[in-house]
């Protein structure tokens, strides 16, 4: 399957869940994602790690409940909880620590933490569906040095939950009872130190292969210039969309302007970039049909 397939159908959920609060719908989503990952992720340290990102949706829900008991802004209602108040500078309007916990911002504040959480999730399925390094591959050339930072980054999680593993495996062959959260020192040293040392050789095999060093002739004033257009325009045309005040001509074209900006420009950065493509995936039917589905 082509990467950037998972990652079509992982916005399209992603679009579809901006466009919600109903828990119902939510949790088909979760479950769609959560599903579709159990029956095609690889057997690879991105594929394993999507545990972890339904932990932290869990931890999201709670925390977002918590933070609406402790210190959100109390909405009118039926009453659940009436704890006392702790007063606030007049400069605090609205917001109140502790005080009754109404069903209404209850209700509200589940129902943003899901939103969120399923956010978190559907970037969790993608990320552990596609394999970051054919999806750096597929990316466009102008973006080829973005997309290396980000597919590094993306990894972190993954090599981090291999790195725990393997410590508590090593810890059980030594006869190293598992002791909850107070075994949580001796693991997270050892799996920091092996997050630095995968640094320390990443950077230095980049270095060697003269990533991002800069070649003297490829400067090209025009791709900063139309770049520059591009975010500019898309800060005027996304202001003239909110403001119903605005003209016309300052919402849709703007932006269609600012994009046009964009990919000239990108095509004139992939020009500097020399890169070759062992076997490149190609987008077939069934790439489609996933986008699609998504």
């Amino acid at each position: 399957m082509h990467p950037l397939a998972w990652w079509a159908w992982a916005l399209g959920l992603v679009v579809a869940t901006t466009r919600t609060t109903n828990p119902v719908v939510l949790g088909l989503l979760v479950a769609a994602a959560s599903l579709v990952v159990v029956a095609r992720r690889e057997d690879a340290p991105w594929g394993r790690a999507f545990r972890w990102y339904l932990l932290l949706g869990v931890c999201i829900v709670v925390v977002r409940v918590l933070f609406y008991v402790v210190v959100g802004i109390k909405t009118p209602g039926l009453v659940l909880l009436d704890l006392p108040r702790v007063p606030l500078p007049a400069w605090a309007v609205a917001v109140e620590l502790l005080g009754p916990v109404t069903l209404t911002g209850l209700l509200v504040a589940v129902y943003g933490g899901l939103r969120l959480a399923a956010l978190v999730i559907c970037f969790g399925a993608a990320n552990a569906l596609a394999n970051p390094r054919r999806a750096l591959r597929s990316l466009p050339a102008a973006l080829h040095e973005l997309s290396t930072a980000v597919v590094i980054a993306m990894s972190v999680t993954p090599q981090l939950v291999t790195s725990a593993a393997q410590v508590r495996r090593a810890q059980r062959l030594r006869g190293a009872a598992p002791g909850g959260w107070r075994s949580l020192p001796a693991v997270a040293l050892p799996v920091l130190t092996d997050a630095l040392d995968r640094s320390v050789a990443l950077a230095a095999s980049m270095d060697s292969r003269g990533y991002a060093r800069a070649v003297p002739g490829t400067s090209d004033r025009r791709v900063g210039a139309l770049l520059l257009g591009a975010l500019v325009a898309a800060v005027l045309g996304t202001y003239g969309l909110l403001d119903g005040t605005s003209p016309a001509w300052l919402g849709v074209p703007v932006l269609l302007l600012g994009a046009a900006a964009a990919v000239v420009g990108g095509v004139l950065a992939g020009r500097r970039v020399r890169r070759t493509r062992y076997r490149p995936d190609r987008w077939d039917t069934r790439a489609s049909a996933v986008a699609g589905c998504g």
